[in-house]
C-alpha cells in the first residue's frame, strides 16, 4: 500500500512539473543551447511597445528606453537556468551598463515571489512584471518559447537578436557589439 501511494505522489508531482514546465525548454541541454528566433515587428519595424509596472508599481514603458541598446529579459524566480544565468548577466551589465540597459521581465511569479527574488540575487538593472493576464499577448508578440529568453533591441528600437536559453554564447554577442 505504502509503494503504490508513493508511486501514486511521484506520479502527482511529475505530471505537475511538466504542467508548470509548458514554455520552458525540455531538457536541461535545450535550456543551455542558444537558440536565435525571430520577433514579430510593428509595421514600422519596431520592437512592440508595451507598459508594464515595476518594482514600485508605477508604469514602465519599452519606448521610453530608446537611445540605448535594450535586453528584455523574458525570466522568472522559478526557472533554474534564468536564476543560473544571473552572475553573467550581472558581470554583462557591469561590463556594459553606459552603452546597454536591461530591462527584466518577470513571468508568472506572484509580485512577492518577484520583487523578493529581485532583491535575493540583487539585480541592478530595470525590472517590470508581466501579469498572467498580459503574458501571452506579450509572449506572443515577443515569441517566446521558453526561459529564459533575450530579446536585444537596438538604439532606434529595432529588434537585433533574440536568443533562447542561457548560453555564454549571448555575452560574447554583447561583447563583440560594444567593441
Amino acid at each position: 500500500m505504502k509503494k503504490t501511494c508513493l508511486t501514486m505522489m511521484l506520479l502527482m508531482v511529475t505530471m505537475s512539473l511538466v504542467a508548470a514546465c509548458a514554455n520552458k525548454p525540455k531538457t536541461a541541454e535545450a535550456a543551455q543551447t542558444t537558440e536565435t528566433t525571430t520577433a514579430e515587428t510593428t509595421d514600422d519595424g519596431l520592437a512592440p511597445d508595451f507598459e508594464l509596472p515595476d518594482l514600485q508599481g508605477n508604469p514602465r514603458k519599452l519606448s521610453s528606453l530608446r537611445g540605448k541598446y535594450v535586453v528584455l529579459d523574458f525570466w522568472g524566480s522559478w526557472c533554474v537556468w534564468c536564476i543560473r544565468g544571473i552572475p553573467a548577466m550581472k558581470e554583462a551589465y557591469t561590463k556594459h551598463k553606459d552603452k546597454m540597459e536591461i530591462l527584466g521581465i518577470d513571468c508568472r511569479d506572484t509580485e512577492k515571489k518577484w520583487q523578493a527574488a529581485v532583491e535575493k540575487y540583487e539585480l541592478p538593472w530595470l525590472h517590470v512584471r508581466c501579469s498572467d493576464d498580459y503574458l501571452p499577448t506579450l509572449g506572443q508578440l515577443y515569441q517566446i518559447e521558453g526561459f529564459p529568453t533575450k530579446v536585444v533591441i537596438d538604439p532606434e528600437g529595432k529588434i537585433a537578436k533574440v536568443v533562447v536559453g542561457e548560453d555564454p554564447e549571448f555575452y560574447t554577442y554583447l561583447d563583440d557589439l560594444f567593441k
